[in-house]
C-alpha cells in the first residue's frame, strides 16, 4: 500500500484498500490496521480514511464490528458477476429482509398516523431513483426510507434486529443495483407506502411481497441457471 497524490484521495483511498484485499493481503476474517495507521500508511486524513470504510463495507468487502474495528468480509471481487454461492447467499438475505419487511409493514400500516405517511413519502421522494453515479449515497437513502417503515411499526425488536443487519440489508439493496438482479423501483416502493396509508394490514403485506417478488424470482433463475 503506497501513499496517494493529492488527487482524489477518497476515491484513491478506496482504491488502494479494495486492491489489497483482492490481493490477499488479508483473509476474511482478519482485522485491518487502525484508522490512524491506514492514514499514516496513505497519506491522508482520518477522515478519508472512514470514508473509504464505509463504502467498501457498503460495497461487501469489509464489515465493521463496534468497539472492535473493521474486518475483511470477502476478498472476491464484487464488481464480478454474482458466483452461485453469491446468489443463494444473497437469497437468503432478501428472504430474511423480507419477512421483517412484511411485517413492519403491517404493524406500520396498524399503527400508521398522518406525519408517519408525510415522513416516509418526504424520505421516497429524497430516495429518487438511481441513475447511475453515487451508489454508497443512493443505498443510505434507500436504507433511511425502509428503516423508517421499521421504526414506524412501533416494535422495538424489530428495530434493534434491522440495525444490526443493516450492512446485510445495504448489501442486499447494493445487490439490486447491478445487472444481475432488478432494482425495485419508484413505484414498487410508492405502493408500499399507499397500502400502509390505508390502515389495512393485509394491503401492506401484499405491496411488499409484491416489491420482493420479482428479486427472489431472479434469485431463483440465477440459482437454477
Amino acid at each position: 500500500m503506497q501513499a496517494l497524490s493529492k488527487t482524489n484521495l477518497a476515491d484513491g483511498a478506496i482504491e488502494a484498500i479494495r486492491n489489497d484485499i483482492l490481493g490477499k493481503r488479508w483473509a476474511v476474517g482478519d482485522k485491518l490496521p487502525n484508522e490512524a495507521s491506514l492514514s499514516a500508511t496513505l497519506s491522508v486524513s482520518r477522515g478519508t480514511v472512514r470514508e473509504a470504510v464505509r463504502v467498501l463495507v457498503s460495497q461487501g468487502y469489509l464489515e465493521t464490528r463496534q468497539g472492535s474495528g473493521t474486518y475483511v468480509r470477502s476478498t472476491s471481487d464484487a464488481g464480478q458477476p454474482l458466483t452461485m454461492a453469491r446468489r443463494a447467499s444473497l437469497r437468503d438475505q432478501f428472504e430474511a429482509r423480507c419477512a421483517l419487511d412484511i411485517e413492519a409493514a403491517r404493524l406500520t400500516a396498524m399503527r400508521k398516523t398522518p406525519e408517519v405517511i408525510a415522513e416516509l413519502r418526504r424520505l421516497l421522494n429524497e430516495r429518487g431513483s438511481y441513475a447511475g453515479g453515487d451508489e454508497t449515497a443512493f443505498i443510505e437513502r434507500d436504507l433511511a426510507f425502509h428503516k423508517a417503515v421499521i421504526a414506524a411499526s412501533g416494535n422495538r425488536a424489530m428495530i434493534e434486529i434491522y440495525d444490526f443487519f443493516s450492512a446485510s440489508i445495504a448489501d442486499t439493496i447494493a445487490a439490486t443495483l447491478g445487472k444481475d438482479v432488478p432494482e425495485p423501483d419508484m413505484q414498487a416502493h410508492a405502493d408500499i407506502v399507499d397500502a400502509i396509508e390505508t390502515g389495512d394490514p393485509d394491503q401492506a403485506d401484499a405491496a411488499v411481497r409484491r416489491f420482493m417478488a420479482p428479486v427472489l424470482a431472479a434469485l431463483d433463475r440465477m440459482i437454477l441457471s
